[in-house]
């Protein structure tokens, strides 16, 4: 079994091929893009889903949908390059920056879980897996991660780089399943969500990974009131920035127009369509 499932992708535009042919490195193709969301109806959404689902729903889980549907919308963004071409996912995976304690150190260390097929998951389903995940990272039960947490651990400083590059060689251009060494299969996903405003932070562009080979990261900034304009009058709601990293040599302005309606309309109008909440 591979460690991904992919189909090269055929027919690329003439912009496409020129910017495979002038970035070289996740370094350097980074572009930024943010957007403001009206959260009124999501929070009250939320509330609502925790009263009669019984589970305590986050913005985040929220977000993990939205964005797997963005990616279901725009289907050419949910892709790695390997081999100087691009290659389009068959699943839809979303990774969630998560924050443990390291058990030897007491140090706060940065893991991740990864909810895989989020487009065709509900909201609970996706809360379920998330939180499963999460709970076996935190107790330090998820044996390969902590296997991958372990081999880095006694990996001298200097050498760090060229191992997280072989693995990434070794994951994605040769496309091998890794899991036999201790390295997690798919490890990053489609789409990286971090929830900056849990550490109060309005405003924060998250870089690329380049061994990851992730193309698009999305940061939750923190929710604050401000004035908007509702049916000509002034009112106040809430309001989340979302910032967007993206790599140009998969995604460009078409992608993030896309993306910006689909997120928007879903998250502004969750009762349309997220979960049913009829008992």
């Amino acid at each position: 079994m591979p460690n991904l499932a992919l189909v090269r992708k055929k027919n690329l535009s003439s912009f496409r091929r020129m910017a495979l042919g002038t970035w070289r490195t996740a370094g350097d193709p980074s572009v930024y893009g943010s957007m403001r969301l009206r959260m009124d109806e999501a929070l009250r959404y939320m509330e609502e889903f925790r009263e009669k689902k019984g589970r305590k729903l986050t913005i985040s889980h929220m977000m993990a949908k939205a964005v797997a549907m963005v990616l279901e919308a725009m289907p050419d963004a949910n892709a790695i390059l390997r081999l100087g071409q691009i290659y389009v996912r068959k699943d839809v995976a979303v990774f969630f920056q998560v924050s443990i304690e390291d058990s030897e150190t007491g140090e706060i260390d940065l893991s991740g879980a990864t909810v895989h097929d989020a487009n065709e998951k509900s909201l609970v389903e996706i809360f379920d897996d998330f939180q499963a995940t999460v709970d076996k990272v935190r107790s330090g039960k998820d044996k390969e991660l902590e296997g991958a947490r372990s081999l880095f651990k006694t990996i001298p400083f200097f050498l760090i780089r060229w191992v997280l590059n072989l693995i990434s060689f070794l994951s994605y251009t040769l496309n091998l399943d890794l899991r036999w060494a201790g390295m997690p299969r798919d490890a990053f996903g489609s789409v990286m969500v971090t929830n900056i405003g849990s550490l109060g932070l309005e405003s924060a562009y998250v870089p690329l990974v380049p061994y990851s080979r992730v193309p698009l990261l999305l940061a939750l900034g923190v929710l604050r009131k401000e004035p908007v304009v509702i049916d000509d009058a002034v009112g106040i709601e809430q309001i989340m920035m979302v910032h967007a990293t993206f790599d140009h040599r998969i995604l460009d302005g078409s992608h993030a127009a896309t993306m910006s309606k689909t997120l928007r309309e879903w998250m502004e109008h969750p009762y349309e369509h997220f979960d049913a909440l009829e008992e």
